[in-house]
């Protein structure tokens, strides 16, 4: 079999912010912005890696959800507890001092973990939790 991963998805409260945090923060490169019924959806992507993405969306947009879920999931967007993503650099010390300079908000400086891998932790500006493990 030969599966990749092409689009991870994370909700935003705020498209500009959330723009501002992964293309000027992070770095990431804007592959598409699109507007529909007042809302926005933004996919971003590291540089030289066009095949990965991340689509930033705006929560409980699902013909599916209930009221009472859309509430549960911006009480949990709220706490930062309802989306994250991993990643990973070669320089961790670097990224951390970029990202501790930004308004990013730090949950953890960069730690050896007992499980093997030295992180840091943030939250973007819509609560999201963004891991970032040194590369080995």
């Amino acid at each position: 079999m030969d599966i990749t991963i092409h689009s991870s998805y994370l909700p935003h409260t705020d498209p500009d912010a959330a723009l501002a945090f992964y293309r000027d923060t992070l770095g990431f490169e804007v592959r598409n912005d699109v507007g529909y019924a007042g809302m926005r959806w933004l996919t971003v992507g590291p540089p030289g890696q066009p095949g990965t993405s991340i689509v930033l969306h705006p929560p409980a947009v699902d013909p599916g959800i209930t009221d009472e879920e859309r509430r549960t999931i911006s009480e949990m967007m709220a706490k930062g507890t309802y989306g994250g993503i991993n990643l990973a650099t070669k320089d961790l010390d670097a990224t951390f001092a970029r990202l501790q300079a930004s308004d990013a908000e730090v949950v953890q400086e960069p730690t050896d973990q007992p499980y093997g891998v030295r992180d840091c932790a943030f939250r973007d500006p819509s609560g999201n939790l963004i891991r970032i493990q040194e590369a080995r």
